[in-house]
């Protein structure tokens, strides 16, 4: 029996099926250096600060965005989880007012070797996640990879980061194309927002949102949500250079104020009422798992 048959015959057994219970987040962007990391981890943050139970999952493959701002070095990541016989405690790392942060290891493409006792540990463990955690949020790689679009079009939730530069805004359209016309896309069940970092004043985050959400629900048939713009702040790159969350080192910053804001907004959302049921961090990856084999096949 080949490698393909093989999973193909695992991902079918009835005993996988994760149930979930996290609001998994997916933030990212259209290019990179448009401060996405930095708002996936203050939006991290600010969640905790709300009395949610966060983890952010670096899913930035190959780079390490995540661990440099936090100033974290990770002995472990998701990679150990799957292969290594490392627990879901031995990987998560502690990060600021008790924040979870889990290193993406190498990429998801070696869930292919997975064996079927793997799978099944691997399973269990991210539902031990989605137990754990009431939000986890996943900071994808920017731009239009195959991995970053793996997580985007199956998710239900999306937060989409793009600056008022025209090429910002044209690559954000470009991801939005991209997974858009992926046959996988959930159109019904996912939804995109779109925050808008760097601008001069609230017109011109309102102007970027209106630019874009006008070509891509007229072009691409995909509406978006506008979730409030980030003023260009000092602060933000002070705040990197330290290795230290704007959240933290400067906390009266117009743009903390402003992430203050979205994070409201999105906790506010009764769509994703934490009594609802979700996808959840498992069954997320047991997409990306089964289209992964189905890509075998082919």
């Amino acid at each position: 029996m080949d490698q393909a048959q093989n999973l193909r015959n695992i991902i079918k057994k009835d005993n996988i099926k994760p149930v979930s219970k996290a609001r998994v987040i997916t933030v990212t962007s259209g290019k990179g250096g448009v401060g996405k990391s930095s708002i996936s981890i203050n939006l991290a943050i600010t969640f905790a600060r709300r009395g949610k139970k966060v983890i952010i999952l670096d899913a930035d493959f190959g780079l390490a965005n995540i661990e440099v701002m936090l100033g974290i070095r990770p002995q472990y990541s998701l990679a150990d989880l799957m292969f290594r016989g490392k627990s879901l405690t031995d990987i998560i790392c502690e990060g600021p007012e008790g924040v979870g942060f889990i290193s993406g290891g190498s990429g998801i493409q070696e869930m292919l070797d997975l064996t079927q006792d793997q799978l099944l540990n691997l399973t269990r463990r991210l539902s031990e996640l989605d137990d754990r955690a009431d939000i986890v949020i996943i900071d994808t790689g920017a731009g239009i990879s195959e991995s970053v679009m793996e997580f985007v079009m199956l998710s239900e939730e999306i937060l989409l980061v793009a600056t008022p530069e025209p090429t910002s805004i044209t690559d954000a359209y470009a991801l939005l194309k991209t997974f858009g016309r992926k046959p996988d896309y959930m159109r019904v069940n996912s939804k995109v927002e779109l925050i808008a970092n760097r601008v001069s004043n609230a017109e011109d985050g309102m102007e970027l949102y209106q630019k874009l959400s006008s070509v891509s629900e007229k072009f691409l048939d995909i509406s978006l949500k506008y979730m409030g713009a980030i003023p260009f702040d000092k602060n933000i790159s002070k705040a990197v250079m330290q290795q230290k969350p704007i959240a933290q080192s400067y906390p009266n910053s117009p743009a903390y104020a402003a992430i203050e804001d979205i994070a409201d907004r999105v906790l506010g959302d009764k769509v994703f009422d934490l009594s609802r049921q979700r996808k959840g961090l498992a069954e997320l990856f047991m997409e990306v798992f089964r289209r992964a084999v189905k890509k075998s096949e082919e």
